[in-house]
């Protein structure tokens, strides 16, 4: 083995990113080994912006700020983030519940503007295309405007099924295409709801299969075709159906069936739909969705948050979900808040872990474990690499992946409370270290 080939990096709740030594164990027959097979392109890593987020990173003076946000986005050091979300309206990390119009009966959007967002959501993005200007965007409602709904609220109701209602609501994800534009942001990818399987406290809008079919087929997809608009629709953010369960609606069975395979059995629809996000109960139908539908693009949007508190043992369920998403078929991981004050806590009083908590009373900036999990896959893993399938007892707390420049990455989770031996074979290499108990390793082998 050539050691200079390989750089190895551990991180445990004692010792942080901790470049190790290279020194060999004798290994044993518990593996990981390289297929041969190469499965899905990666597009990416990231996080949402959020008004909560830039609040916070306004109370830092502007050296702290800087530097937080190359710890992000620089595309050479840091977590190299290079795919990220925004909310279109209010989402529950917003500082107070808005749309971008609230006028009623303003069919033809005349009225339509993202003046508020000039004042927190785009300078947060615009800070980060600074660092990275070839950063992929997606965005999704967490409510359409109020009087598209009923009842009339924003956190709760659903969306008016009238022709000119749907209409007008298109209209509304094209306005907002256009004015982020005309910001010199370029929004790739609009998400129809976010979490529409769920009637929440904060703004929110439950859809049924049904509702989505309609809308994308009749609606927004034809409006977006005509107006060669610039951004793929995609069937998201689904926060479920799960695979093994169901939720009654009236006298309607909401399964994975009548929900996911209502919208993507309509030829119709489908052919306006470039991919499918799913999030949190999501996590129980991807497997369905990869499985039944592999020429569509999957992303995980929204990594599940935790309660604030920012523990290592959260950061390793993280790595789970990581590893879970990416084994049934996802191009890209997207993180929930990437920066917060102390606790995390939202406009509903929900406390929600972020990678970064931000002090403004001793600008303290800590780096919380979950950063480091996401930054052992991101910072090596680079837009445009491919997953490797692999065999071997090591596959279900892995994944591997190889590089645009040849470069093969193994991300590991040690998940007890012993050290153990890890070998890997491939790529023309053998190898076997000692990966210390509850850690998370990152291999690069160039």
């Amino acid at each position: 083995m050539n050691q200079e080939k390989i750089r190895w990096i551990s991180t445990t709740a004692e010792k942080i990113w901790e470049e190790m030594r290279i020194q060999p164990t004798s290994g044993n027959e518990d593996t990981l080994e390289l297929t041969g097979e190469k499965k899905q392109t990666i597009d990416g890593f990231g996080g949402c912006f959020n008004e909560l987020g830039w609040i916070a990173l306004s109370k830092l003076d502007e050296e702290k700020r800087e530097k937080v946000i190359s710890e992000l986005f620089h595309p050479e050091r840091g977590s190299k983030f290079s795919f990220c979300r925004t909310p279109i309206g209010a989402s529950d990390y917003a500082a107070e519940w808005y749309s971008y119009n609230e006028n009623d009966g303003d069919y033809r959007m005349e009225k339509f503007s993202v003046d508020r967002d000039r004042s927190y959501l785009i300078p947060y993005i615009k800070e980060a295309l600074a660092l990275r200007p070839d950063m992929k965007m997606f965005a999704t409602p967490w409510s359409p405007p109020t009087w598209m709904k009923f009842p009339k609220t924003y956190n709760t109701g659903t969306l008016r099924m009238e022709k000119e209602v749907l209409d007008a609501y298109a209209l509304y994800f094209k306005k907002y295409v256009d004015a982020y534009k005309t910001e010199g942001i370029d929004i790739h990818q609009i998400h129809i709801q976010n979490e529409p399987l769920v009637d929440h406290k904060f703004p929110a809008c439950p859809m049924t299969g049904e509702q989505f079919r309609i809308f994308i087929r009749d609606h927004i997809g034809p409006l977006f075709e005509k107006e060669k608009v610039p951004a793929e629709i995609w069937f998201g953010t689904l926060n479920g159906p799960s695979g093994m369960l169901y939720t009654m609606k009236g006298p309607v069975l909401e399964d994975y069936d009548s929900y996911v395979d209502q919208v993507l059995f309509d030829k119709e629809a489908r052919r306006h739909i470039k991919g499918v996000g799913y999030q949190w109960a999501g996590k129980g139908a991807i497997q369905r969705t990869n499985e039944s539908f592999p020429e569509l693009k999957l992303m995980q949007t929204e990594n599940e948050c935790g309660d604030g508190n920012n523990t290592w043992d959260y950061a390793r369920y993280v790595f789970n979900l990581i590893r879970h998403y990416f084994a049934n078929g996802v191009n890209s991981y997207i993180y929930w808040n990437m920066v917060l004050e102390p606790n995390g806590t939202n406009t509903w009083g929900w406390n929600q872990n972020s990678l970064i908590t931000v002090r403004p009373d001793t600008q303290e900036v800590i780096y919380n474990p979950e950063f480091y999990v996401m930054k052992h896959f991101s910072h090596f893993i680079s837009p445009g690499a491919v997953r490797l399938q692999t065999k071997g007892h090591w596959t279900g707390a892995s994944l591997a992946f190889e590089n645009p420049n040849g470069e093969i990455v193994l991300v590991v989770s040690n998940a007890l409370d012993r050290a153990r031996s890890f070998t890997f074979k491939g790529a023309g290499e053998k190898f076997s270290f000692e990966l210390e108990p509850y850690s998370i390793n990152t291999f690069v082998v160039s």
